[in-house]
């Protein structure tokens, strides 16, 4: 687990290696054993300098989030007998007279890290693929063993905080220049340089241990330090609205802890550290972003006995966005791409679009200009479906338009044959019926791209009623070279992702209908944790798309929902369709900031009595989570994974909550079953909770055991 052993010379030498582990984790053994050693050390006379390092390619990539997940609601006492010794063993390491180094042979973060501050001396292997930092933040933590502490004492609180409060990760030089690493050697004189620091310097101390010390900067309690901790307080509450605390914590670490000496701030430090760690913020994040995000991508879902599909020559049938993204994403992972169109014209559009795109990338330094000639010579832009031949899977993007997929379908089986892998990227448009456009409905599936493709991570995939077990392996094998990160749903109306944000945007033009201010509704809807309000994101779909969608949801299923007599108000009165007509429920001018329509008040009276806040936030949650409800109990659904990582990377559900299930789960699902049930009687059905979610609270079930 961690070696040691201490030579000639008098240089006790720490190895980590973990076995069974890919990279060194601090698990509870693993932090035990080092405790131990480094206790060894310092009180074996014989040693006169300590040297820590890796025997993996990777120095130590962080916690172990399965100890952390444990704590879940834990007794503050409980976590503190449980890793307080971490903390107390680097003060006493770094106390003890005996001179410390770290050799970072590779990517240090989190607790990693922080055991390399607690060192006098950090050199690290110069490794291009190297990364530092203290991410922590990014799971709803603090770095708990030292960091908010001994980095602003290192490098100054300025510098310090975007570290500790972004999670930011630098490269090697990066973090050289910031003062984190020391030096910088070729990876094969790393162990020569830290033993010859080592030898070189017997009387090792800390800097904030010496008299007289002031961190770079600065000390906290300076008029310029006190304005800094002022503006970024606004600033932290402004940018998490309160849902996330622990950028509270962390300033709150570095504001109080640089005030006192380093034992009181690090006693400050880990009180805060239990807090977060304890509480359902961290506990979900932790859950879903790294767990639940891990175990999708592995492709948990996939059927394990079909063989590993390779696509060198993919098809894209559309050349709009959407297609284009498709394609550009396709290139940039090396494989061919036919993107096709009604033209020439327009599919030579896409490619453009495209070549906008990646020069863009050139220019702020992402790739290379090579790289963009490369990708653009892998995408053949064209009109001719014989182009698609040898094509080994094709995706649809084209207009949400039945006739029109049914169309290019045909066209393409045609000269690719049938049995190919065929995708529709359509969010809407059940899966079974578009599969009847081929004669093998087996190996046709739904994969819904989110916009813009570049950026977005996620990919829902949809199982038609016919989808083979080969189709839906070879759509996930396609999503892992894509480098998408796959949802697995049914077949249905919406399918899952579509049919839940329609619910936030129905509830806030809902609550313009009630008499909700405009402003009031929007302000709450980010305040409850979603990107931007309903009504923007409604300006942002289109309000023509919206009518379209509706009109054919009306002609499906005879539904319209209580934002129809809204949205087709705008659309067919005020031909307002949204952002990209320069008007929908906001004005867009050209040359100052987009403020909501000054008619809506006119159109919608405000009501004397404006709601509290807090109810329209709840009822934006759970209006969202509650409609995930009815997926599960239709069969949608059946992975609370799946749903919170779709739902957080999808659409923007409240991050903080850990998505649909795990907001549900942390409400209590009787309390949550008692409140949409409340909710129904004063604001409509909808809120009406279906018999999967009551039975669920009548047996005292949750989503997750």
């Amino acid at each position: 687990m961690i070696s040691y052993a201490v030579d000639t010379d008098g240089i006790a030498t720490l190895t980590w290696d973990l076995p069974d582990r890919p990279v060194n984790v601090l698990s509870m053994d693993s932090r035990l054993k080092f405790v131990s050693l480094i206790e060894t050390a310092i009180a074996d006379p014989a040693v006169r300098g300590i040297l820590i390092t890796s025997a993996k390619k990777e120095f130590i990539a962080g916690a172990d989030l399965t100890l952390l997940a444990s704590f879940r609601g834990a007794p503050a006492a409980e976590i503190t007998g449980k890793m307080n010794a971490l903390r107390d063993v680097l003060r006493k390491m770094e106390t003890s007279g005996k001179p410390v180094v770290a050799a970072m042979n590779g990517t240090a973060l989190g607790g990693g890290l922080e055991i390399c501050l607690g060192c006098h001396r950090r050199i690290a292997a110069d490794r291009p693929d190297a990364v530092f930092g203290l991410p922590e933040v990014g799971l709803g933590l603090l770095p708990g063993a030292g960091g908010t502490q001994r980095l602003p004492r290192l490098i100054g609180i300025k510098a310090a905080l975007p570290l500790l409060l972004e999670g930011k990760k630098l490269s090697a030089q990066k973090a050289k220049d910031a003062g984190i690493i020391d030096e910088l050697v070729p990876a094969d004189q790393l162990i020569d340089a830290a033993r010859a620091w080592l030898l070189s310097n017997p009387n090792a101390s800390q800097p904030w241990d010496r008299p007289g010390y002031v961190p770079p900067g600065g000390p906290a309690t300076s008029p310029e330090l006190h304005r800094l901790f002022m503006a970024q307080g606004a600033k932290t509450q402004a940018e998490t609205r309160d849902n996330f605390p622990a950028p509270a914590a962390i300033l709150s670490a570095v504001y109080e802890g640089l005030r006192a000496p380093i034992e009181v701030g690090l006693d400050i430090e880990f009180r805060l550290l239990a807090e977060l760690v304890r509480g359902d913020v961290a506990q979900n994040t932790i859950r879903t972003m790294f767990f639940s995000m891990n175990d999708i991508r592995k492709l948990s879902a996939r059927p394990q006995d079909v063989p590993t599909f390779q696509i060198d020559k993919l098809g894209v049938l559309g050349a709009g966005t959407m297609g284009a993204g498709l394609a550009q994403v396709a290139a940039q992972n090396g494989m061919t791409v036919v993107l096709l169109d009604r033209s020439t014209e327009a599919a030579g559009a896409g490619l453009d679009r495209i070549a906008k795109t990646l020069a863009k990338d050139v220019e702020k330094g992402r790739i290379s200009a090579d790289k963009r000639d490369q990708v653009m010579a892998r995408i053949l832009a064209t009109d001719d479906y014989a182009a698609l031949a040898g094509c080994q899977a094709v995706v649809e993007a084209v207009f949400e338009d039945r006739a029109i997929k049914d169309d290019v379908t045909k066209k393409t089986l045609a000269v690719t044959g049938s049995d190919i892998l065929f995708a529709s990227n359509t969010s809407k448009i059940p899966i079974s019926g578009l599969a009847q456009s081929s004669d093998r409905p087996d190996r046709f599936i739904g994969m819904h791209f989110f916009s813009p493709v570049p950026r977005m991570a996620l990919l829902e995939i949809i199982r038609g009623k016919e989808t083979s077990d080969e189709t839906l392996a070879q759509a996930l094998d396609l999503s892992k070279m894509l480098g998408k990160t796959p949802i697995v749903v049914n077949d249905g109306p919406g399918f899952f992702t579509s049919r839940c944000v329609s619910t936030y945007l129905n509830e806030g033009i809902a609550m313009l209908r009630e008499g909700v201010a405009a402003a009031l509704i929007e302000n709450c809807g980010k305040h409850a944790g979603m990107p931007v309000g309903p009504l923007s994101l409604a300006d942002e779909i289109g309000i023509d798309v919206m009518y379209k969608v509706r009109v054919q949801e009306g002609q499906d299923r005879g539904f319209t929902g209580p934002e129809f007599p809204v949205v087709e108000l705008l659309h067919n009165e005020f031909s307002r369709m949204g952002r990209k007509s320069g008007g929908g429920f906001y004005d867009y001018p050209a040359d100052s900031a987009k403020s909501l329509w000054t008619r809506l008040g006119e159109l919608f009276p405000q009501a004397e009595q404006q709601p509290d806040p807090a109810l329209l936030r709840r009822r934006f949650l759970h209006v969202q989570a509650l409609e995930a409800a009815r997926c599960f109990g239709e069969g949608i659904i059946d992975d609370p994974r799946q749903a919170d990582v779709g739902s957080i990377l999808g659409w923007g559900y409240a991050k903080h909550t850990g998505g649909v299930c795990s907001y549900m789960d942390t409400v209590g699902i009787a309390r949550f079953v008692a409140e949409c049930e409340a909710m129904a009687k004063e604001y409509g059905d909808r809120y009406a909770p279906p018999e999967f979610l009551k039975a669920m609270a009548r047996e005292n079930r949750s989503f997750y055991a």
